[in-house]
């Protein structure tokens, strides 16, 4: 087919341009309407806030992004313009400027209408708040590195200058570790070493939340028989009770929740929770998975204060299954305070001292104003509020994202974390990469920076190899303005090795825009 078989003539493209234009009014029309709904009820917190703004901004992205618009995107690159597809920061500019394209190829006269704005004056905002959140890059890189601190941090200033050195921009302590005393030397030690580069390294203090874990696990004897002779005495020989690894659960499997153990010897392994009460919020055929996912099971039977559970999802060889682990419940909602008595406590250190807080398990906005309460509480005079992080790790936080976004950045600044672990489990696996980008969407539509979090490089920081899926995921991670690794004896060279793959992912993409960098993997063409 000739290139000049696929033009669409001048008359057709008067045509489609007049009927597009048409279209589009009415949709900025609904939008609009829609989106003045949406800002009415947000009022009351965005009352003289700077973020007001941005809140706008992202009440018009949700209600453009309601309407199916597949069939104009379609036409409207058929005529050489915009179709809407990366507009999330400017959506009104856009949209205003799309309609006065078809207006001047529809016959209405010159182009008068508004043109979009540069991309860099709308990315101005949200960069603003990613440096003033995470940090600068000397060497231009858009999105900033977070990594976890280990507890040795504490006693080994040197980690934390390998990391700066690396390429780290911001630090994380994970607040669900190590006390005070720790907290305070790996603070100090990180603003020495940020001091000595010249730099300023934020520091990022995560609470632990009220994550849901199992307390007590039983393990009734006939699991016991399942465990080879040789590792039970190889047990016994080194002092250790087979008890304390758990019980192996394998598909088929069945086992107890309740709300204290029977202390009975039983055949069925009895587990209770650390909040007990959610065993009455399950009901038969809902899903619990245990340890991330490791373990599925489904509700069989519920009666007062406990519940039968049949495991549904495990590998081939089972898994084992100890206290302490993490439990999720999809699709239930939580209804349990956000900030725990642990957080508080670690809340009295953490004002004043860190430059951000991360909210785990937040999922109302009833959350986000306790933590800004809390906040407010403990802030010393004259000292500047840290940021909040929403970590969207649970169905019910995300959604509820947009309000809670909004509910945070009115009183100041905001980040959201895209806290993948938990989030996989409580959405389903198969959810995942379609909604970490519908998150990414949402926070640049409210110029909130967002953090993409879990398992970046987990094989390279921890066992010093990466997996090619491992490097495919750093690459993506870029589109976010902060990408956060986790502690591990590698994490420098995982540092390094991420620094550089964003600088090339630098080259060809901003956000959802790809720019037309030259290729270098070809050489000129030649004969064949």
């Amino acid at each position: 087919m000739d290139q000049t078989d696929r033009a669409i003539s001048a008359a057709d493209a008067q045509g489609l341009a007049a009927e597009l234009q048409e279209r589009l009014i009415e949709v900025r029309a609904e939008a609009r309407a829609s989106a003045a709904v949406t800002l009415e009820g947000w009022q009351p917190a965005l009352a003289g806030s700077a973020f007001a703004a941005s809140a706008e901004n992202l009440a018009l992205f949700l209600a453009l992004r309601r309407i199916d618009l597949t069939a104009e995107q379609g036409a409207l690159a058929r005529l050489g313009l915009s179709s809407l597809g990366r507009s999330e920061s400017h959506m009104l500019a856009t949209l205003d400027a799309v309609i006065a394209a078809l207006d001047a190829m529809a016959g209405g006269g010159p182009l008068a209408g508004p043109l979009p704005p540069p991309v860099d004056a709308t990315r101005a905002v949200i960069e603003a708040r990613r440096d003033a959140l995470f940090g600068s890059e000397p060497t231009g890189r858009s999105a900033r590195i977070l990594v976890t601190l280990p507890s040795e941090a504490a006693t080994a200033p040197e980690l934390i200058t390998e990391l700066i050195a690396a390429g780290a921009n911001a630090v994380r302590i994970n607040c669900a570790h190590d006390g005070p005393e720790a907290w305070a030397a790996m603070i100090a030690f990180a603003r020495d070493a940020a001091a000595a580069a010249g730099r300023r390294v934020p520091v990022l203090m995560d609470l632990g939340g009220p994550k849901v874990r199992t307390t007590t696990v039983s393990v009734p004897p006939i699991f016991l028989a399942r465990e080879k002779k040789k590792k039970l005495k190889a047990l016994a020989r080194d002092g250790i009770a087979p008890e304390t690894r758990g019980p192996r659960l394998m598909k088929g499997d069945r086992l107890m929740l309740t709300r204290a153990p029977t202390g009975a010897e039983v055949e069925r392994v009895e587990i209770t929770l650390s909040h007990p009460n959610l065993i009455d919020a399950l009901r038969p055929g809902a899903i619990v998975h245990f340890d991330d996912g490791k373990l599925g099971a489904r509700v069989l039977e519920v009666a007062e204060g406990r519940a039968e559970l049949q495991v549904t999802e495990a590998r081939a060889k089972g898994a084992r299954l100890a206290p302490e682990k993490g439990v999720n419940l999809p699709g239930v909602d939580i209804d349990i305070p956000a900030l725990t008595e642990a957080d508080l406590a670690a809340l009295d250190f953490a004002v004043g001292r860190a430059d951000l807080i991360g909210y785990s398990f937040v999922q109302t906005v009833r959350d986000v104003r306790a933590l800004q309460d809390a906040i407010a509480e403990r802030l010393p005079a004259g000292a500047q509020s840290p940021a909040i992080v929403l970590k969207v790790e649970t169905d019910l936080a995300l959604r509820n994202l947009p309000r809670l976004i909004v509910q945070a950045g009115a009183r100041g600044p905001v980040a959201v974390m895209i806290a993948r672990g938990d989030l996989a489990v409580e959405i389903g696996l198969e959810r995942l990469a379609e909604i970490q980008e519908e998150i990414l969407w949402l926070c640049e539509a409210a110029e909130v920076p967002a953090i993409w979090a879990t398992q970046v490089l987990e094989g390279l920081a921890k066992e010093g190899f990466a997996s090619r899926a491992e490097a495919t995921d750093a690459a993506m991670s870029q589109r976010a303005e902060c990408v956060m690794l986790n502690k591990g004896p590698y994490a420098a060279q995982a540092v390094g090795f991420l620094d550089r793959v964003l600088r090339r992912m630098d080259r060809h993409q901003a956000k959802k825009t790809p720019r037309l960098a030259p290729l270098k993997a070809w050489a000129a063409p030649q004969a064949l």
